[in-house]
């Protein structure tokens, strides 16, 4: 399943990367710092839910594709409950 997000959720997603990509950056400046330990876990906090988002809008998105992909019969040679399979252990990596 290639990817192939475009407009919109292309747009969301790297929003979201970089959000977080911008977290982690605060989370490394506040390690370096000495900052109090409450604050930087809940800057880690925030930048692993950007990317859970990320990453849960990526497979939404795939899920879209797939779908429209077996309606149209273009699927080359995966049955429903491979696709099941792939789509579940796409969803248990971010679990």
């Amino acid at each position: 399943m290639e990817l192939e997000l475009d407009g919109a959720p292309l747009k969301a997603v790297l929003n979201r990367l970089r959000r977080a990509q911008g977290q982690i950056s605060g989370v490394i400046r506040m390690i370096e710092e000495g900052r109090d330990c409450e604050d930087v876990v809940t800057q880690l906090s925030a930048a692993s839910r950007a990317l859970d988002r990320a990453g849960f809008a990526i497979i939404a998105t795939g899920l879209q594709k797939c779908v429209v992909e077996i309606e149209d019969g273009r699927r080359g040679g995966e049955d429903a409950e491979q696709l099941r399979a792939r789509l579940e252990k796409l969803f248990l990596s971010l679990a």
